[in-house]
């Protein structure tokens, strides 16, 4: 799909990737770009900069994203793209979460998915066609070293957006999954740590990666891309890459106190 004259809705657009995301569609010549986020301030500012709507809005509430929805819908009589991009990397760990801490990081790094994707897709049908954009992480293909929820919510997400490329691919609706390892965003200001093993990109690389997806309708957007290599390793051997990502993972175990204090319930510290 190209981007020129479409109508484009960004969630997370405040900071991080989805500020990059609003300003790449601008710069690509979209007709209308709508930024959404939690952060009325943030998001505020990112639209006034690229000359489009702000909306705040939690995604994780099903009817806010019906209120996004509605809202861009009224200020650019339709949409074109929707980059579902907001998440989180919520609390750390598993033995210490809460299950309200499973729930929140559910609602925002799946739920979010689903609601937008409920709610639009039935328009772009009867339009024609349209676009889903789904930011996951490399951790939805790979893992995520000490967090059993980013880790569980991103792989979620990368199923969801392959089941509905191949439900309603073939009806006009094209879907895009961004799975990156470290980006210089917020959810990063203390340090990449073992998402950062093979660098950290800024935003604006995968912005650009993101659109150019778009353009030749690529599923998969990795701009690490060792991660091409790593899930094949992964679907090659699964058993060697577990054992691989065990070794990994005794290097950062200090950065990951949950499991470092139950992997050895025995040890005595001194």
């Amino acid at each position: 799909m190209e981007i020129t004259d479409k109508r484009v809705v960004v969630t997370g657009a405040a900071s991080g990737i989805g500020k990059a995301l609003v300003h790449a569609f601008k710069e690509a010549g979209a007709g209308a770009v709508v930024a959404v986020d939690i952060d009325a301030e943030g998001v505020e500012q990112a639209a006034q900069e690229i000359g489009g709507l702000a909306i705040a809005a939690n995604v994780a509430n099903e009817e806010d994203i019906q209120k996004v929805i509605q809202e861009a819908n009224d200020y650019a009589e339709g949409i074109d793209i929707f980059c579902s991009n907001a998440g989180i990397a919520g609390v750390p760990g598993f033995i210490e979460m809460e299950t309200s801490d499973w729930q929140n990081i559910w609602e925002i790094n799946v739920m979010s998915h689903i609601f937008a994707a409920k709610h639009v897709i039935p328009q772009m049908l009867e339009q024609g066609g349209g676009y889903l954009v789904n930011t996951a992480s490399a951790a939805g293909l790979l893992t995520q070293l000490g967090a059993s929820g980013y880790a569980v919510t991103k792989a979620a997400a990368v199923s969801f957006a392959e089941w509905i490329k191949i439900t309603y691919g073939s009806r006009g609706i094209g879907v895009s999954c961004l799975c990156p390892q470290a980006v210089n965003t917020p959810m990063l200001a203390m340090g990449p740590g073992v998402a950062g093993v093979d660098g950290m990109i800024e935003p604006e690389v995968a912005a650009e990666d993101v659109l150019d997806a778009i353009r030749n309708e690529r599923f998969l957007v990795t701009p690490h891309e060792e991660v091409l290599e790593y899930i094949q390793r992964k679907a090659s051997d699964r058993d060697r890459w577990i054992d691989g990502m065990q070794r990994l993972q005794e290097k950062f175990v200090d950065s990951f106190s949950d499991i470092k204090d139950y992997q050895n319930p025995n040890k005595k510290e001194d």
